[in-house]
């Protein structure tokens, strides 16, 4: 069950699940509206919503401004290979923001949704880095 919730804005709901279904290993929880659906892997719950997409996360905010997507918040999921997934992902034409960085406590490399959201790819060099 997710214990970790966050809403990414999407131009595109029905290509953001297939980008995290089928390059992330998430699975789709629901999809009731095309501006709207919620995905999961492990405890992280992914909500995705489209700007100005009626009533809930993409609708308009009272001063008008509309959510976008983009930015450079983003979640990092923990990967065992940074390198396999990287090499995996560029096969697929996934777009990367970054190159393998060496940081202190891991590695790490960002790719763009087809929104243009980055998602971390980390991989944990030290043991308190590390994920459960």
């Amino acid at each position: 069950m997710a214990t970790v919730s966050v809403r990414y804005i999407v131009d595109d709901v029905d290509a953001a699940i297939a980008f995290y279904r089928d390059h992330l290993g998430f699975t789709e929880v629901m999809h009731p509206a095309p501006a709207f659906a919620m995905l999961a892997r492990g405890d992280l719950r992914l909500v995705l919503s489209a700007p100005g997409g009626g009533p809930g996360g993409g609708q308009a905010m009272p001063d008008g401004r509309v959510p976008e997507p983009g930015g450079w918040n983003r979640f990092a999921l923990q990967v065992d290979d940074l390198n396999t997934v990287v090499a995996r992902l560029r096969a697929d034409g996934v777009p990367f923001r970054s190159d393998v960085i060496e940081g202190i406590g891991g590695r790490q490399a960002l790719v763009d949704d087809p929104a243009g959201n980055p998602v971390e790819l980390f991989q944990p060099t030290r043991a308190e880095a590390r994920l459960g």
